[in-house]
């Protein structure tokens, strides 16, 4: 059931073959029945309408006959009326037109039944023949018919009449019945044919909805996979163009679009490995006199106190500006290397702990509450211990600069394949805009703020943790505080997709 539910879902062509079929298949049943009904009503209603007029005819025989009695014996009427049920009685079956059947005297105790056939009980509508013994008239019904010597019942009209004796008064009652099998046949046959013509038809339908589908839908298939090899950035890949029709149109647009974004995807690649190369060689090539001016930088810098107030401020702010331009060029070429898919890890065994609690011994956090909660027992992954230690100290300071408050708590736990460790302050937080542009590069909360790190710290430690196939998130509250958790893989080697942190943020 999940693979049709799966199929229906996904084919256009399923859907538009199987709905086109039911509607079909209603609207030809429903025509069929109309048709059926219609027939079998015309059917019963003319065998009604001739089996009434041969009743007249013959009633009037009969009670012709009973009036030629008017000067013979009681006992003529009788054999006048046995005669007309003997005479039916002697017809063989299968050129008998009808059954009949007589009642009478009727008021008497018990009313005298001669039959030319023995029936069932039921085969004469009781309704009837309450209307027939009360009334004068010709009147019929519809039955169903049945021997004794038969369990088969069949569809009969029955019409029914009264005689009345001139000699003595006395009433009777005939019905006449006549079988509908010959009719019942043919509305069967009739209902054979619309149900075989119904099954051909919505069978012609269903195939031509399928051939008309697949025509429409084949060059949209195409388009799709073509469209699927655009994504994968095999942008070469053209259609092939026939005719001059609406599909033909789309697969020219298709391969204008494909041209178009192969020429501009050409052009950003040419632009994206200029721009790389340039922060490259921009960043190596101001190594050199960099060290030079931090040499000199570094003279004036232990000189200051032989210096005026004003130059000895300026050795210091140019000893400090120094600094930053080193850290920023190292910063561009570590992202260089990102990049440029240049970057390599130097995989050994980490004891994340151990890292953990040498990161909160940097100077850099002196004066800093920093408390290892969790778990404290060793976790080892295969890592980059340097890149690991990088983006610890990285989050750590950060949270120590920016965050307002003293307070910081690293927390470690780990579950199967994966360990997380989570830094949260709880000091001024971030807003949700704020948090969504973290990661960026250059990017500071504070635009004002011209002191500080290069912006470009967190997107470094990203770096580095993807390339160990783990994840860096961040959840943040104003006003609460900020946390961020690292979850990296046993090995990068065993990493999947991204991995879902072990922990769940105080802040989430």
């Amino acid at each position: 059931m999940r693979h049709l539910a799966r199929l229906w879902r996904r084919s256009i062509q399923l859907r538009v073959v199987s709905s086109t079929v039911a509607l079909s298949s209603l609207f030809i049943g429903l025509t069929g029945w109309a048709l059926s009904a219609d027939i079998a009503e015309s059917l019963a209603t003319s065998r009604q309408a001739s089996a009434a007029a041969e009743v007249r005819l013959a009633i009037t025989a009969a009670q012709s006959a009973l009036d030629s009695t008017v000067d013979e014996a009681p006992a003529a009427q009788s054999q006048v009326l046995n005669a007309l049920v003997d005479s039916v009685t002697d017809i063989d079956g299968d050129a008998r037109v009808y059954e009949l059947v007589l009642e009478g005297p009727l008021g008497a105790v018990d009313v005298p039944v001669r039959s030319s056939v023995a029936l069932k009980l039921g085969s004469i509508p009781s309704d009837l023949r309450r209307t027939v013994i009360g009334n004068d008239g010709t009147y019929t019904a519809f039955s169903s018919m049945a021997t004794t010597t038969s369990d088969d019942y069949y569809p009969a009209v029955v019409v029914g009449s009264r005689l009345r004796a001139p000699r003595t008064g006395d009433t009777y009652a005939l019905f006449y019945l006549f079988s509908m099998q010959d009719q019942a046949e043919t509305l069967t046959l009739v209902r054979q044919a619309l149900a075989f013509g119904g099954a051909a038809a919505i069978l012609m339908v269903g195939g031509i909805a399928f051939l008309v589908s697949r025509q429409v839908l084949s060059p949209v298939r195409t388009a799709r996979r073509i469209a699927e090899q655009y994504a994968k950035g095999e942008l070469e890949v053209r259609a092939a163009v026939h005719g001059e029709d609406d599909i033909a149109r789309l697969n020219l647009s298709f391969n204008a679009m494909a041209a178009s974004l192969q020429s501009q995807i050409t052009r950003l690649e040419q632009l994206s490995e200029l721009q790389q190369r340039f922060v490259s060689d921009v960043s190596h090539e101001l190594r050199t006199p960099l060290t030079t001016v931090q040499m000199a930088g570094s003279l004036l810098f232990e000189s200051r106190d032989q210096f005026d107030p004003v130059t000895a401020r300026s050795a210091e702010l140019l000893k400090t500006e120094l600094d930053r331009f080193e850290d920023l060029l190292g910063d561009l070429l570590v992202l260089s290397r990102f990049d440029a898919e240049a970057a390599e890890l130097d995989v050994e065994p980490v004891d994340l702990l151990a890292l953990v609690k040498t990161a909160i011994t940097d100077r850099a956090l002196d004066g800093s509450d920093v408390r290892i909660v969790g778990s404290t027992e060793p976790a080892v992954v295969e890592a980059d211990r340097g890149r690991i230690e990088r983006v610890l100290r990285n989050l750590l300071t950060n949270a120590k600069r920016y965050s307002g408050s003293d307070r910081i708590e690293v927390e470690l736990a780990e579950f199967e394949d994966r360990v997380s460790i989570a830094v949260r302050d709880f000091g001024i937080g971030m807003s949700a805009t704020e948090v969504e542009h973290v990661f960026d590069r250059f990017w500071r909360a504070d635009p004002a703020r011209t002191e500080g790190g290069t912006g470009l710290g967190l997107a470094i430690a990203r770096g580095d943790v993807e390339l160990h196939g783990g994840s860096l998130r961040v959840w943040s509250r104003a006003g609460e505080g900020t946390e961020f958790i690292l979850t990296l893989p046993w090995s990068p080697n065993s990493a999947g997709p991204e991995p879902e942190p072990v922990l769940r943020s105080v802040f989430a």
